[in-house]
């Protein structure tokens, strides 16, 4: 187990493969509870991130209407909101951008992912842009909603609020897991049950992939397998 209960397995299974088990927790398939729009990672090839969000709202197309100094408070209140957080348990940041168009500032780029990363922050998910690419420190994934040369005006606007990217609803301390395929929320009467669900889809499906995957693979073959799965 991993900190906050969160079974270890999670750490390495896949986001689609956490959405199959939870169908298997639940009995049934649904609609909700995951993100409905494409992401761009930051790094592909990092493994999952498991953890419980911390939330927040930018805006990056217009000046702040706030006055400098509390522009400033409030980025270090939520700096210290983030870093209190992360002390506690596995937390990922969850950040809407209010931007009018979304993204054309990034929010995300060198200097906040070291801080985060220092602040022992899994992650972050985005419906706004992120850049620095060549120069970010490496380990730390970004699902974001694009990239951009620039941060415009970026600042937050608001902090610990339900927030919604990529068409899914995220309230603080909600659990996430997430990788390049997008992110999807763990309910707390679902965690318990999803190492066994895991364990059954990767049962049902494996032979299916090995016969698949054979050269004398036909379609008999594959129909008696179908058949016995159920």
């Amino acid at each position: 187990m991993t900190d906050e209960g969160i079974p270890e397995v999670l750490t390495r299974t896949d986001t689609p493969t956490v959405c199959n088990a939870l169908e298997v927790v639940m009995g049934d398939r649904t609609a909700d509870g995951f993100t409905r729009q494409p992401v761009v990672p930051l790094d592909p090839t990092l493994p999952p991130i498991v953890g419980y969000a911390v939330t927040a709202t930018i805006i990056a197309h217009a000046k702040p209407v706030l006055e400098a100094s509390e522009v400033a408070r409030q980025r270090r209140e939520y700096y210290v909101h983030v870093g209190t957080a992360a002390r506690r348990r596995p937390t990922i940041t969850v950040i809407e951008d209010l931007s009018a168009p979304t993204g054309i500032g990034a929010f995300w780029g060198e200097v906040n992912v070291a801080i985060h990363r220092g602040l022992g922050v899994s992650g972050a998910v985005t419906n706004g842009s992120m850049r620095d690419l060549d120069e970010v420190d490496e380990g730390f994934q970004i699902l974001a909603g694009m990239v951009s040369p620039s941060h415009a005006f970026v600042h937050l606007t608001e902090i610990d609020i339900p927030v919604r990217v990529f068409g899914l609803t995220v309230r603080p301390g909600d659990l996430i897991h997430a990788d390049r395929h997008g992110a999807v929320i763990i309910a707390p009467e679902h965690l318990g049950g999803l190492p066994d669900a895991i364990r059954t889809v990767q049962k049902t499906e494996a032979p299916i992939l090995e016969a698949a995957r054979r050269p004398d693979f036909t379609l008999e073959q594959f129909l008696e397998i179908w058949d016995s799965s159920r």
